[in-house]
Order: structure tokens, then sequence, then C-alpha cells
């Protein structure tokens, strides 16, 4: 809820409704509630998360986060509940697994931390962190442990197009208007976090079931300096690499400058012709180096069949 209003960022109508998991948005924190209220007065004009003022800081928001996952475990008996958090969420989640789950009665199996923090600390629950090229700032990073995993990947972005896409009717019914932005570069990467995001939920699913972790993946790869390396076509070095960065046609990355929130929209900017020729000079070259490329994330375990397909389906 940076924005002012709760963005369902973590929602993947099709990874998450083709496995038959339920997915359930909690509105916990205060500011998202008062945009709820006068939104619509009538349907939500009595919701309070302060307490009737006292605790404006959203300290009650761990527990209603905590509660609503009961409540939900109580109504649908799910076999496995994961908390999952994007930004800051992800952020307000690392507190709760830091200091609060420790005092309390837990209620979620294990816990996925995108494009966010995650906890330091040890627990009994397994921790994923799946992080865009634009929050890896520093080469300085938590080790993989049996019950810790991070993964990063080469050329996406903090909110990238598939995102801008899908919430722009929604802003436009909700709020009259989709935002617009100026950035310095073309914005929003076309790199999939999403893809990766779904992979991470089943291995998060086994590894809570099975005790089996998640396949290990490179990390983004750092220079002397402490900036990311590039190659000669200014894509990011390391990392899970889709095929829209190992196979291009397109510079994407994690980084822009501008106004607002540009530097979290990464950026695209298609190849011209030449180069496209250059890279792919014979018919067919680029699809089935896609292919090949998709074929090698889902043995990794980086990417779902299904996914792999509609990305294949979606370039030919």
């Amino acid at each position: 809820m940076t924005a002012g209003y709760d963005l369902d960022a973590l929602w993947d109508h099709d990874a998450i409704t083709r496995q038959g998991h339920a997915w359930v948005g909690v509105s916990a924190q205060r500011v998202g509630v008062e945009q709820l209220r006068g939104w619509s007065p009538a349907r939500y004009g009595t919701l309070d998360v302060t307490g009737g003022g006292r605790f404006t800081a959203d300290e009650l928001s761990y527990d209603i986060f905590a509660k609503a996952a009961a409540a939900v475990t109580r109504s649908l008996r799910p076999r496995t509940t994961l908390a999952i958090g994007a930004s800051q969420s992800a952020a307000r989640m690392t507190v709760y697994y830091q200091s609060i789950l420790p005092k309390v009665t837990p209620v979620f199996d294990g816990y996925a931390f995108v494009v966010g923090s995650a906890p330091t600390r040890v627990g009994a629950e397994p921790v994923f962190q799946v992080l865009s090229e634009t929050d890896v700032r520093t080469p300085d990073r938590p080790a993989d442990t049996d019950r810790f995993r991070r993964w990063e990947v080469a050329g996406a972005a903090h909110s990238g197009w598939r995102g801008q896409e899908y919430r722009a009717p929604i802003s436009v019914r909700d709020l009259g208007a989709a935002p617009q932005y100026t950035c310095g570069s073309p914005p929003f990467s076309r790199v999939p976090l999403d893809h990766v995001v779904a992979a991470a939920y089943d291995h998060l699913i086994r590894w809570v079931r099975r005790g089996t972790p998640p396949p290990v993946a490179p990390p983004l790869v750092f220079g002397a300096d402490g900036t990311k390396t590039r190659d000669a076509l200014g894509l990011a070095t390391g990392g899970i690499r889709l095929s829209q960065v190992s196979v291009p046609t397109a510079l994407n990355t994690g980084d822009n400058t501008g106004e607002t929130f540009c530097r979290l929209f990464g950026t695209h900017q298609p190849f011209d012709a030449a180069t496209l020729r250059r890279l792919y000079p014979h018919r067919g070259d680029h699809l089935a180096k896609v292919i090949l490329a998709d074929v090698a994330n889902v043995r990794a375990g980086y990417l779902l069949p299904a996914d792999a397909w509609q990305n294949v389906v979606g370039r030919s």
C-alpha cells in the first residue's frame, strides 16, 4: 500500500487458479483501510485498524494479518497456509517473523518475501526470498541454508510491465485513471518476475510438506566497484536468467530514473533491426533458443512448465 491504497501485488490468476490454490488479500494497514473507507463509505466506513485511534503506526497489523489467516484456515481447512508479502508488506512480514512469531502460536507453514526484505532469524518455518534486479543493491547477501533460500532475477523490475498491464483497468475503474509516469528511460521491464514467484511457491509448498529445500540459484554479479556487472548488450550478469534475458530482443533492466516510483519500474528498450539480425541471423533462430532456454529453466526449477509454454506461445 505504498501508493496509498492496497495493491494485490502477488495475485497471479494463472498460476494460483491452475494449481487449485486459494489466495486471500489482507488489508492490515491504516493507510490502505482509510482509502477503502473514503472509496466506499457504505461498505467500508466502519473499518478501523487503529483501536479507535490509539494505534496509528500499524502496531495492530501483525495480529490482524495472523488472525485473518487463522480464520481462513478454520473455514477453508487448507493443507498448507503460506504467508506472502511484497515490498512494504514483505518488510512488515519481516518484523512479524523476526520479533513476533517467536512469542505466538504459528498460523503459517512457510513464508515468501518478494521484492522486499527477509528475516535474518533462523526459525522453524522456511523462508523464501525472491528479488528482482531492482531490489539487489549490494553484493552483501545472506547465505542459503536449510531454512532460507534467496533467488535474484536478472532484468526483472520491482514493479514490471505485467503488473502494470493487469492493474491499469482496475485503476481506471476504482481511481478514475491509471497512473502516468515520466521516467528517465522507457519504463517497465518485460521480464516476468511472476513466473519465478510461481515456481517459488511450488518449491515452498514441497519444502513445508516434505522438507525438500528449493534449488539454489546463482546470484547477480557485482564488480569490484560495487555495481552490477553487465554484458555487451547492457543486461545484468548472473542471477536467474529467463529467456527474455538469455535470448533477448530488448534491453530489460531493473533500473530507471525520474519521478515518484520510476526507479522501481526498470527499463525496456527494444533492440533495433540491425542488432536483432546480428543476434538471430536465421529464421527461427530466436524461437528455438527461447525454447531451449525455457526448458533449461524448467529443469533447474526456476520456471513452471505451464509458464514456459505460455512464454513460447506469446513470443512465437
